[in-house]
């Protein structure tokens, strides 16, 4: 009686495995998005797209020791920025942050579009093609703001600043 109720619980055992696998391997770990205005993107997302943020654009120059104005900005007093590269700073970053809104919301707007096209059932390859060409334009267009910026940042800085600001940032052992 012993083995016949082993038997039966490594049966039940697996068939709720089975189960939970399949359930598992059929659920789109994407449910939640559904109810997003744009799918490809978060509210959260499209919050920093349109106020200017970096939306992580800027890593390769920033984890490569091209600092970013924002940061600079914050942490000029430890890195010891003069008046003069304060002042320039401070415009290299209110320019990037005016264009980088203005092409996030293009961004945003292409990603809109894609959306709606599926949604409304409109999409064709040919318009697919058109759809995808204009949202990557309008994200490297955007990419290229930020990453312009840790040029021009890091072209008025001495390698004294520049090496403080890796290590305040964390980015130098």
């Amino acid at each position: 009686m012993k083995f016949i109720s082993t038997i039966v619980v490594v049966l039940l055992s697996n068939a709720a495995f089975a189960t939970e696998q399949h359930q598992h391997h059929t659920m789109s770990p994407y449910t939640e998005e559904t109810g997003r205005q744009i799918k490809s993107l978060s509210e959260a997302d499209i919050g920093e797209l349109m106020r200017g943020g970096g939306w992580g654009f800027a890593k390769p120059a920033e984890l490569n020791g091209y600092p970013g104005p924002s940061h600079l900005l914050s942490m000029k007093d430890e890195i010891g920025l003069t008046k003069e590269q304060v002042g320039r700073v401070q415009s290299i970053f209110e320019d990037m942050q005016r264009r980088a809104i203005q092409k996030g919301l293009r961004f945003v707007a292409a990603e809109r579009e894609l959306d709606a096209a599926f949604k409304n059932k409109t999409v064709t390859e040919r318009r697919l093609r058109a759809l995808i060409d204009n949202a990557e334009n309008s994200r490297s267009r955007l990419r290229l703001v930020h990453l312009a910026a840790h040029l021009e940042v890091t072209a008025i800085l001495t390698p004294e600043q520049v090496s403080k600001y890796n290590e305040l940032r964390g980015y130098r052992k």
